[in-house]
């Protein structure tokens, strides 16, 4: 069976822990009869075994895995509104009507290729394991989804908004160190949660980051990005800490670890802070990352690398954010005056 294209890439190395299996979802108190034998019935008694393969075999990250689990137990539902008992009840035909139920349902194109992946690995791994004879997802055609450009801020306003927190208060050397810390790294939301302590290196002046897949890269620190970091592990995390232990970088008040939920609102109360209009999110600060770089001169390959993405073409499109470089190498190359 194959990777997802998502799941493929190269990096420096893999993260040498292995994966842990998935948790079966919390147990349902009272559970009528019914509901009991619904459970025990295809596809949904497949789900977690899928999703554990997912883990353990594919590498998935630990979101994409919540993802799929949420899509297949929404065509489970499917399955059991049309009395769809077994894989060999499945066809194409089938598939294409529930493609329309998504369709109907107002989700976004990306959201529908999400769900339509999600089934093509299913059933792969049902013909993988002998479930099914036939691969039912072969002639499935995912809807085409737009390219779009990323929004991002030039460096007035990156700098400006890095800089809008509030410094009398008590929580600002950690949303401080976390803003700095993700327009110099360009890390995801969950890459930044997931942080420990030992992963900085203040010596040398780079981190190690577990990014989709449970693969590790190695990203390179500017010393304002250091210094403020530097500042919250000395000032402010001993105070959160409630065990002296805890490995993880980001603490919150009552010292558990910060949430990916937890970096999208600091992200957000900056912007608003700093008065920027629109939808901001980490994501944005890593937008501005890899723009901003690229701006500023560095290849194509470093960037791919440094922001961990599998295919160069998806850092490519960073190309088209700055309207004037373009402008500027069209005036220096093009024949024509």
């Amino acid at each position: 069976m194959k990777t997802p294209a998502h799941a493929k890439g190269t990096y420096r190395s893999r993260a040498r822990q292995l994966p842990t299996p998935l948790k079966p979802p919390p147990a349902r108190k009272h559970l009528t009869p019914t509901a009991i034998s619904q459970e025990n019935t295809w596809p949904r008694k497949q789900i977690e075994p899928f999703l554990n393969y997912l883990l353990t075999e594919c590498g998935l990250a630990q979101n994409t895995i919540l993802a799929y689990r949420r899509d297949l137990s929404r065509f489970a539902q499917f399955c059991l509104d049309q009395r769809l008992t077994s894989p060999e009840h499945i066809t194409p035909v089938i598939l294409q009507a529930y493609a329309r139920r998504l369709y109907l349902e107002d989700l976004a194109s990306a959201t529908i290729a999400r769900h339509l992946v999600a089934l093509r690995m299913f059933f792969r791994y049902h013909l993988l394991t002998g479930l099914t004879q036939r691969d039912v997802c072969a002639v499935l055609e995912t809807p085409k989804t737009w390219q779009r450009i990323p929004g991002v801020l030039n460096r007035q306003k990156t700098n400006h908004l890095l800089e809008s927190l509030d410094t009398q208060h008590p929580m600002y050397p950690r949303d401080h160190a976390l803003l700095e810390l993700l327009y110099a790294t360009g890390m995801r939301a969950s890459e930044t949660a997931d942080l420990k302590t030992q992963d900085v290196n203040f010596q040398v002046g780079y981190l190690r980051c577990i990014g989709k897949g449970r693969r590790e890269r190695i990203i390179p620190v500017h010393n304002l990005a250091l210094d403020t970091l530097r500042h919250y592990l000395e000032n402010l995390r001993p105070k959160l800490a409630r065990n002296p232990d805890s490995p993880h970088l980001f603490l919150s008040r009552t010292g558990r670890p910060l949430s990916r939920v937890d970096v999208y609102r600091i992200v957000r109360y900056a912007a608003r802070a700093a008065g920027i209009t629109g939808r901001l999110t980490p994501h944005t600060l890593r937008h501005c990352f890899g723009s901003h770089l690229l701006q500023g001169g560095a290849d194509l390959r470093t960037v791919q690398e440094i922001l961990g993405h599998a295919d160069v073409t998806t850092t490519q499109i960073y190309t088209h954010v700055d309207h004037d470089h373009l402008r500027n190498v069209h005036r220096k190359f093009h024949p024509r005056p």
